[in-house]
């Protein structure tokens, strides 16, 4: 069996270790969602509002379904397009073998993806109230260099198995492409929010008056 076969079929395996890391992770989102509102306002709410923000009592609008698998198969399409020529010939992996990787891990992040961001726009809806597509602008940045961390945790034992490279070259590897990521998830997420808006709800007759 080839090498890359190998590499796939541990690295298959090596799910069962990611799905724990993703239970460990929502756990941590939880416990994260069940602190005291007032610890988290500093993060959510921006300055002029943090006063006389409150907890909202109502369930937060969310994206649909199909509006999330969208944003989910738009994100890893064109991260895929735009990282693995420069991961290749960074890393010294063949292009086919980098694009295989590379794609292996965009189905793991695809589904951290819709994971983490449904949490996170509950959590925000549930603390503020708000929307996704009117996140704050030091919230997208808080939001975009959480979801990188966590992917690097999970995506990091894949790496070293699929490539055979050494937990530091792997995490060097693994630390550049979230860097590249984050700064990618960041203008994507805005752009996406601009050009497909959550739908709101439609006013009551009496304040449309």
């Amino acid at each position: 069996m080839s090498r890359s076969f190998l590499a796939f079929r541990a690295a298959v395996r090596g799910l069962k270790g990611v799905g724990a890391a993703l239970y460990a992770l929502s756990a941590r989102a939880i416990a994260f969602a069940r602190a005291p509102a007032y610890l988290l306002k500093p993060f959510v709410c921006p300055p002029a509002r943090q006063e006389t923000a409150a907890v909202s009592t109502t369930p937060p609008k969310l994206r649909s379904f199909r509006d999330r698998l969208r944003q989910i198969a738009l994100f890893e399409l064109g991260g895929l397009l735009l990282v693995t020529p420069p991961f290749a010939w960074a890393s010294g992996v063949p292009l086919v073998e980098s694009a295989g990787l590379l794609a292996f891990l965009a189905l793991v992040a695809a589904i951290w993806n819709g994971s983490f961001n449904t949490g996170f726009d509950w959590l925000e809806g549930r603390l503020t109230g708000r929307t996704a597509d009117r996140r704050p602008f030091r919230l997208r940045c808080l939001h975009a260099t959480l979801f990188e961390a966590g992917l690097l945790l999970i995506t990091l034992p894949i790496i070293v198995l699929w490539t055979g490279m050494g937990w530091v070259e792997a995490l060097v590897a693994d630390i550049g492409l979230a860097i590249t990521y984050t700064v990618y998830a960041l203008l994507f997420n805005l752009a996406y929010d601009r050009l497909f808006p959550i739908a709101q709800a439609a006013a009551p007759a009496a304040e449309a008056r």
